[in-house]
């Protein structure tokens, strides 16, 4: 399970990109209005632990409470948020974990209700990048999260997430970064089910 520790759930992000500013007086309220425009997502994601392991995959976001990291091929590894739970998932041990999604630094993706304004503060603000560091102050034990926007005038109120950076409550540092983000398509619900490990035949 020590793979699992360093998921997806994870300061200083450099995925600025140069893209078309959107001039917003408020930066925190323009990324609450971003993540409450989004009510789907797709993306491919790149994430590298604190070793320097990078693994590959796709990422699918549902509001409320849903997102799905399908890893690439031969990873025996599965992150899954139901609506209500987030699931690690190792095939390989045949283990299982969870706990609510509110209390994953991912929770501020999924929120059904997304505020910042209590738990966030901006890190940079300028003509192409926009990022903003969230920890809850009453639960320190639920890690920070760094997220790096770049300024996009097509992209829900005019930010495209490129990616984030986690620190747990061990200080273990994670860093996904996404390509290829698709906003608002039609996801099924049926994405976020999976196999429970347990009930797989035989090892070997």
């Amino acid at each position: 399970m020590s793979r699992l520790k360093t998921l997806a759930f994870v300061p200083a992000l450099a995925f600025a990109l140069p893209q078309a500013a959107v001039a917003q007086p408020a930066p925190l309220a323009q990324v609450t209005a971003h993540l409450q425009a989004v009510d789907t997502m797709t993306a491919n994601f790149s994430q590298t632990d604190r070793r320097g392991q990078v693994l590959n995959g796709v990422l699918t976001l549902k509001r409320p409470g849903r997102l799905r990291f399908q890893y690439q091929q031969g990873v025996p590894m599965l992150i899954v948020a139901d609506g209500k739970r987030l699931w690690v998932i190792d095939y390989e041990t045949r283990r299982k974990d969870s706990w609510p999604i509110s209390n994953s630094p991912l929770g501020i993706l999924t929120s059904a209700n997304p505020d910042l304004s209590r738990i966030a503060k901006v890190v940079r603000n300028d003509g192409q990048s926009l990022i903003v560091e969230a920890r809850d102050p009453k639960k320190p034990q639920f890690g920070t999260i760094t997220l790096g926007f770049s300024k996009t005038a097509s992209a829900p109120a005019g930010l495209l997430l490129q990616g984030w950076t986690v620190i747990d409550a061990q200080n273990n540092r994670t860093t996904v970064r996404l390509s290829n983000q698709r906003f608002n398509v039609a996801v099924a619900d049926s994405t976020f089910r999976f196999e429970d490990p347990s009930r797989r035949g035989p090892k070997g």
